[in-house]
Formats: C-alpha cells, structure tokens, sequence
C-alpha cells in the first residue's frame, strides 16, 4: 500500500512538473504582452502631454474600437509647403554649401533647417543670393524655448580668425546682402561685441577691395545685416557693434509682451529689447533698425498691435511676422496656425503705422530673402526714403 502511494503522488508531481513546463511559455509570453502594453500606455500619455496642442491625432482602430492605434498627424496648412530649387538657382545652392563646408562655416540656415533655404541661397528670381551667417559657435548660454540650439553655461572659447574667415567666405560667394546672427555669450566680458564688429569691417573691407580689382563700383560694398543678441542691455556694447559700419541692426522682440517670459530665456525682457533697439538708432540715426515677431504662440491680435506700436516708439524701421514652427516635442506647441489672410492684415496696420519695410506671410523669417526685401526696395534706393513697402511674401515659397 506504501509503495502504491508513493508511486501516485510520484506519477502527480511529474504531471504537475509537465503541466507547469507546458504553461510556462504561455504564462510569460502572457505577461510580457501585458508589461508591453503598459509601458506602451504610460509612453502614449506622457508623449501627449510633452506634445501639447499641435501633437498628432489619436484615431480611432479600425472596426469601431477606441484604441490608441493607427495614429493620424494633423497635416500643416497647405501654405506652408515650399517649392523645389531647380536649374540655376540650384547651381549657386550647391556653390554655397560646398564653400561653407570648406572653410568649416556655420549658417543658420541649415542649423535651424530653414525652408528657404534654396530660394535664398539660389538667388531667386533677381539673381540676389542672400545668407545667414551663424558666428561665436553653435552654443548658446541662453535656452529659448522656441530655440533649437544647444545650450551651455561655458561654450567652448571663440575663434580669433572667424571675422577674417566669414569676410573671406563672402567675398568668394560674391554675395549682395549678408546676415550676421549670432549665440547669446554672456559668459564673455563684452559678450561678443567687438567680434561683431571685427567680423564687420573685414567684410566691408574685402568686399572694397575686390570690387575695386575687378572695375566695379568700389563705393557700394556688400550689405551687412547683424541680427544680434540683446547684449543685457549695456549701451557700451550696444555702441560697438552699431558703430562697426553695418547697414541694418536687428534684434528681434521675438513674440508679445505678455507671452515673453515663457517664450523666451529669463534674461531676456521685452522692455530691454525695445531699450536696445531705440538706444542703436540713437547711437547711429541713419541705421536701419529691424526686429521680427514669431506668430501663432497664442498672442491676441491687439496684442500684435501695441507690439507694433511699442517698436515704433523705439524707432524701428523695419518689422518683420512669420509662423512660429515647433523644432521638437521638446519646445513650445504650435498654437495656431495663421493664415495667409492675418498676415496681410498685420502687414497693412504695420504699413499704416509707419514702418519703412514690412514682410509678413507664413514662411517669413528675420532673414527671408534679405537681398531682395532691402536691396531693392531700401538701402540702394536714393536717399534712403522712408516709404512705406512691401511685399505679398504669402505668395512666395507657397503652393
């Protein structure tokens, strides 16, 4: 009988081992599915949330079902798709690029994936190129939330060649119209002002001397646009580079008052923008002055209004609107996308108001296409009148 038992209970605990090796590969593929689909959950929730109001659609499955599944981006307006460089103005972009790899040059054109980037460096439809050229390194000491460049406390130190090497550049490109923008270095004694202005004379200097080689009208050098950081405010700085022989100072205000403190870095105030914009063209009065305002972060129309206004006051000449893009998931939503028909009704109260030079459309950036919108229309016009123009930019680069 004793044998009998131990022979059942060893015939079911070889059963149970059966059983329990048999369940086995099911038990934990059942539970990595269910660890899968929470982690997948808590992924999907915490993307929603980092994403805000312009994230991709949840859709519903297919069959009725209320899953997360088969998710549906909200497609960008159609507005804001550009057309494809071609023929000669594709030429004189790949000429560009190639001379901007060589000598080891950064533009904010390609850190920033500007979407004009072809018609501005082809050239366009007149044949001005224009770029945009990014000096004192790729590092910001501020962090923007708007902005895609990286941050840090202690970049690493500048350049004393790049000024010489940027003039260099240019003068090979046999470019019009130039834009100097830069990175905040507030870590630096005078934050990169007398960079700047080195950077500044040397292009007008090369740019003399080879129209003079070559038989050309020596007296109008390239123009040079500096889209400058606010420099905290110190009118020393402010001086230096307003004074280095530049043809526009710009700073942008970036967006409205009241949005300024979650828009932009701490040190930086709407107020002390417009002191540093009213104190370049107290320090140069002939200097053309420029700020640009990003769209569509939620501001009121009002609101874009007394910005017009506030630059006025400062003695801004020339104003830029453009679409505020998200760059990552990492900064600002999107708010609204505006349409082409808000932009020209800015366009016409910023007009009314006086401004000399007005571009506003959904693909505007501080530099699109700065030959053409200045070269044009401003600096090589006699006298330098203020006449208030502009230009329907929505029609440009759209389809």
């Amino acid at each position: 009988a004793a044998t009998a038992r131990a022979a059942r209970r060893s015939a079911a605990a070889r059963g149970l081992r059966a059983a329990s090796t048999s369940a086995s590969p099911r038990l934990e593929a059942l539970r990595a599915q269910l660890a899968q689909e929470q982690q997948d959950a808590v992924a999907r929730s915490a993307a929603g949330v980092a994403a805000g109001p312009d994230a991709p659609l949840e859709a519903p499955a297919a069959g009725g079902g209320g899953g997360l599944r088969n998710r549906k981006k909200l497609p960008k307006p159609r507005w804001l798709k550009v057309n494809a460089t071609s023929g000669e103005s594709l030429a004189n972009y790949q000429r560009l690029r190639e001379t901007v790899k060589g000598l080891g040059l950064a533009t904010v054109c390609e850190e920033a994936r500007c979407p004009n980037i072809g018609e501005c460096w082809g050239g366009g439809k007149d044949g001005t190129a224009t770029a945009t050229i990014m000096i004192m390194g790729d590092t910001c000491t501020r962090a923007c939330r708007f902005c895609a460049i990286k941050t840090s406390r202690a970049p690493p130190p500048l350049d004393p060649e790049e000024p010489r090497k940027v003039a260099q550049a240019v003068t090979e490109w046999g470019l019009d119209y130039v834009v100097l923008t830069s990175v905040d270095r507030d870590e630096l004694a005078d934050q990169g002002a007398n960079h700047f202005a080195d950077t500044v004379r040397f292009l007008k200097k090369y740019s003399k001397e080879k129209n003079a080689a070559a038989g050309r009208d020596s007296k109008k050098p390239i123009l040079v646009e500096c889209l400058t950081p606010d420099f905290r405010g110190e009118r020393d700085l402010i001086r230096i580079v307003a004074e280095s022989g530049l043809d526009v100072f710009a700073h942008n205000v970036e967006t409205v008052e009241r949005l300024t403190p979650g828009v932009r870095d701490r040190r930086a105030g709407y107020r002390q923008t417009m002191g540093v914009l009213q104190f370049a063209k107290e320090a140069v009065p002939s200097l053309v002055t420029k700020t640009s305002v990003m769209l569509g972060l939620g501001e009121a129309e009002e609101e874009v209004v007394q910005t017009m206004r506030d630059c006025r006051d400062a003695g801004v000449d020339v104003i830029t609107f453009g679409q505020y893009l998200r760059p990552t998931k990492g900064h600002l939503a999107v708010k609204e996308y505006i349409t082409p028909e808000k932009f020209a009704e800015y366009e016409a109260y910023a007009r009314e108001m006086g401004f000399k030079y007005v571009a506003s459309g959904p693909l505007v950036r501080s530099s699109y296409k700065a030959g053409e919108l200045f070269l044009h229309n401003m600096l090589r016009s006699e006298g330098n009148a203020a006449t208030p123009v502009s230009q329907p930019l929505q029609s440009q680069s759209s389809v």
